[in-house]
């Protein structure tokens, strides 16, 4: 028993998972109005005249009386609930409020605390480690060997195996900054980002394909993975990198690549594509709601520990987030829009910027009297029924992004001939070949409910499409779906009729656009483009709305000389765009919208009052405005980045050290709520965060402290006495044994076989399907058994075609986060090691490789072996019993070709060797 009971460690356990279900901050399920999670609501005052908690008198507390008695209609908890209060408990909640029930926030919404560390000589992780040891009677072993350190940090830092000249290299220097320089290494080396990215991609529930029945492809997800590796390896700020993923679109000063000519912000929001996706929802407002849902689930358990989609049908039962929190929101994600993007915006942004600049002068030339009379003349809607008009100088409240739409109408664009005579003016309407054709743009409406059963769009264009987007809704197909888009093939100006009519009552916008889209993919033509004068919604009969006249004469001579240099200019400069560019799938800002509460999570039963967007009331931060006339994106990635934020840089450093111990400080990597398990070093944690804040967000800094310390450095054989008292190693006497992650694993034997493509980025490589692989959405096409012997990183990720080899291992089915995967010990694995083709086959290519390299003796080829695959010279005894395995099969298989069988007898010690312990764990 302790001396000093404390509330967060000892008492709020207890009232969490023994008291909440009846008295906690779930009002729908509270029991005789009794609230044991608030330090109001156990010292109230009650009908019966008591107290659940009285502190004035502490023997009349209503709590001790009640889990002490013995009558089953007065013990709580009650027996029905299944729930039993050990005699420990009881005494620690005696213990407590006589001590005068202190009572504290929840340790992981307090500000982290700056802490002292004495020593200056030592590293402070290890003063808090061996402080803590010390407390629990346990003794730390001795430094692992070279061999084993070498090995841990290249798999830690990699993913990969150090190679045979790196140990050694490793073992020769003798100086005293041996380790540090080795640990630099690695930090440096290209293959950092790989393995830390891989880490990355399970909490965003990383897939390259939607799922469901059709499997559709995410566009552009392979894009996503080179952008975490290229952010990792440069050891970009983690702020940046949350900030990026919330709104990267919304950035005002977005990180560009200027190598790979990228928009690398932008590539961060591909995180809203990876939630799975049904083709053709029967209910698409359900369908909405729970792609919002897994937005929220994601976002929350990612960056700030915290299970917020448990508010969604009511108050969260243990945490203080609340279902007006949950929905605050969901007003944030429903105002966020789905559109293609390129990749390489930048360098088209800087075309198009030239090209801009020779048609302002041109117009300006033309123009100079006139432009004030053509700026007046906009047109006003004076019904519901017009969506929009932009036969008037503005886009009518509609919204554009990408480069061809820009934000004005054509109204009064001059129409020269060949000549550089002036034949007239444009009339008034937005057009994406405004510049140029073949230049991506989107333009899209506010909002709106559907009241009538018509929408129409007059409008023309090339390889252009219109879509009616319901409830945000993308994968429009037959054969519920197909309807809702028309492409536009039509140089005149025709009527485009959508029949709208089952879907009154639903949320729309229109979108308008050059390109088309190919089975979800979308492709621009370099000859696409798309003009629309007005859109309207109707009953029975088209209408046209009030369209401004675009006849105005000239009144002035102009000079064709000059008229002719800027057509020429403009004619080279249109050359400038690719005939086609590659799209991902990506996010732009809508409009803002608060939304209302779903009753009990039902999207079709709602609230009459809208939940303003915020950010959580119980991390209160600072001032972060979410209700702004767009989505609230970049406020909310504001609040969440905040260095004042208690969670967010807590919960990140607990997931590199859980990456490098096997086990975070805080267990439940992704809940650090009242659910979740108590740090086991709460002081070290509030250090790292605070440290890592003032190191300016550096990751590869906070993982080389935690490396360079010796807690990290320990052997993995813990003393016998230290594992009687701490049998799960909770304080760290000893290093954690640990098993390879399932792309470590594969990506070592290749490495060990010498197969390794360590070539970086690259579209993916596709998945091998098997004859055991079937289902709806099936690849034309297999990919090779070894992946073409590229890194795991760079398989193919299929949700409905998930890799064997991969999923056997444990790597998570990606539909929410997993910052901790589960480490199952199953048949499967072996038989997998003994029986898979891939196996059998790199063990082949590995004796190819032995014997390319001419070594001949016995024992030179099991130095070799033993080198490669477990990063030391095998012993006598090793040596011994490879020369029995040898002997045993050669006379087995005596009288069959000498060459064949010599061939045959190694592939099988090699392959004997990668079902080995040493070889599958970190030893």
């Amino acid at each position: 028993m302790p001396a000093t009971v404390d509330f967060n460690y000892h008492i709020r356990p207890i009232l969490v998972q023994k008291c909440y279900l009846c008295h906690g901050p779930d009002a729908s399920s509270r029991q005789a109005n009794l609230r044991l999670d608030t330090y109001e609501g156990a010292t109230a005052l009650l009908k019966s005249g008591n107290r659940a908690i009285d502190l004035k008198h502490t023997e009349k507390s209503m709590v001790l009386f009640r889990i002490n008695h013995t009558d089953p209609d007065m013990i709580m908890p009650t027996p029905d609930s299944k729930l039993v209060l050990t005699e420990k408990e009881k005494e620690l909640l005696e213990k407590w409020i006589q001590q005068g029930a202190a009572w504290k926030p929840h340790w992981a919404f307090i500000s982290p605390e700056k802490q002292n560390t004495p020593d200056k000589n030592k590293n402070p992780i290890d003063y808090f480690i061996d402080r803590e040891m010390k407390n629990q009677g346990l003794t730390p072993v001795e430094e692992a060997s070279k061999n084993s350190l070498i090995r841990r940090v290249s798999f830690l830092l990699t993913g990969l195996p150090p190679s045979p000249s790196e140990v050694q290299s490793f073992l020769n220097d003798s100086s005293s900054d041996a380790y540090p320089k080795m640990v630099d290494k690695y930090l440096n080396s290209p293959h950092f980002g790989e393995r830390w990215a891989r880490h990355w991609m399970d909490l965003v529930r990383f897939a390259e394909t939607k799922g469901h029945e059709f499997d559709y492809a995410i566009p552009g997800a392979w894009r996503y993975r080179d952008y975490l590796i290229r952010a990792f390896n440069g050891d970009v700020p983690y702020n940046q990198l949350v900030k990026e993923h919330l709104a990267g679109d919304l950035l005002p000063q977005p990180r560009i690549n200027k190598v790979e000519k990228i928009n690398e912000s932008q590539l961060g929001t591909l995180f809203f594509a990876f939630p799975e996706g049904t083709h053709s929802p029967v209910d698409i407002r359900k369908d909405e709601a729970d792609r919002i849902d897994n937005l929220i689930d994601v976002t929350g358990k990612t960056f700030l520990g915290l299970t917020v989609s448990c508010a969604k049908c009511h108050d969260h039962k243990f945490d203080p987030i609340s279902t007006k929190d949950y929905y605050a929101l969901y007003g944030v994600m429903e105002g966020t829009r789905f559109s293609p993007a390129s990749p390489h915006i930048y360098e088209t942004k800087k075309r198009f910027e030239t090209l801009k600049g020779v048609q302002d002068s041109l117009k300006d030339l033309v123009l100079l009297n006139w432009m004030d009379q053509f700026s007046k003349n906009k047109v006003m809607s004076n019904t519901d029924s017009v969506l929009g008009n932009f036969t008037g100088s503005d886009l009518n409240r509609w919204k554009s992004d990408g480069l061809a739409f820009t934000d004005e109408t054509t109204l009064g664009d001059p129409i020269f001939n060949k000549k550089a005579n002036l034949v007239g003016f444009e009339s008034g309407k937005a057009s994406s070949k405004r510049l140029a054709k073949g230049v991506f743009g989107a333009l899209r409406s506010p909002d709106f409910i559907i009241d009538k059963n018509n929408i129409g769009v007059y409008a023309s264009g090339s390889k252009g499409t219109i879509r009616i987007i319901i409830d945000n809704f993308q994968l429009i197909s037959y054969p519920i779906y197909g309807g809702l888009t028309k492409q536009v093939d039509n140089e005149k100006m025709d009527k485009y009729l959508f029949d709208v009519s089952q879907w009154k009552g639903h949320k729309a916008y229109v979108e308008i656009l050059p390109g088309i889209y190919d089975n979800h993919l979308f492709k621009m033509p370099k000859d696409a483009f798309v003009e629309v004068k007005y859109v309207i919604s109707f009953n029975d009969k088209w209408f046209e709305p009030p369209l401004i006249s675009a006849k105005w004469n000239p009144q002035k001579s102009l000079d064709s000389k000059k008229i002719k240099v800027y057509l020429e200019k403009k004619e080279r400069y249109q050359s400038y765009f690719p005939d086609s560019t590659e799209f991902i799938s990506s996010i732009t800002d809508g409009f803002g919208k608060n939304s209302p509460v779903f009753i009990r999570g039902n999207h079709n039963e709602l609230s009459k009052e809208k939940v303003p967007r915020s950010f959580l009331s119980a991390l209160s931060t600072g001032k972060f405005n979410l209700n702004v006339s767009g989505s609230g994106r970049l406020a909310l990635a504001e609040a969440i980045t905040n260095k004042d934020n208690p969670l967010t840089y807590r919960v990140f450093v607990n997931r590199v050290w859980h990456h490098l111990f096997g086990k975070g400080i805080v267990e439940t990597v992704d809940n650090f709520g009242l659910q979740g398990k108590l740090p086991t070093h709460p002081e070290l944690l509030d250090y790292l965060a605070l440290t890592f804040v003032k190191e300016g967000y550096s990751m590869k800094k906070l993982i080389r402290q935690i490396v360079l310390s010796e807690t990290f450095k320990r052997t993995t054989k813990g003393m016998e006495s230290s594992v009687k008292k701490d049998p799960l190693n909770h304080y760290l006497s000893f290093y954690p044994l640990r098993r390879l992650e399932a792309e470590s694993l594969r990506d070592a034997i290749l490495s060990v076989s010498g197969n390794l493509d360590s070539t970086l980025f690259g579209k993916s490589v596709p998945v091998h399907i098997t004859s055991f692989m079937n289902g709806r959405g099936k690849p034309g096409r297999s990919g090779p058994m070894d992946g073409e012997g590229r890194r795991s990183i760079y398989v193919e990720m299929r949700r409905n075609f998930l890799d064997p080899f991969m999923s056997a291992f444990d790597r998570p089915i990606p539909f929410t986060t997993f910052g901790k995967r589960t480490v199952t010990n199953v048949p499967a694995q072996a038989l997998i090691l003994m029986n898979d083709p891939f196996i059998h086959n790199q063990a082949a290519v590995m004796v190819k490789k032995m014997n390319e390299t001419g070594i001949s003796g016995f024992t030179a080829r099991i130095q070799w072996i033993y080198q490669r695959a477990f990063s030391r010279n095998p012993s006598e005894e090793e040596i011994i019993s490879a020369r029995s395995f040898y002997e045993s099969l050669k006379k087995k298989h005596q009288g069959k070709d000498k060459k064949l069988l010599d061939e045959m007898i190694w592939k099988d010690f090699i392959h004997t060797h990668f079902n080995l312990k040493e070889f599958i764990y970190l030893i």
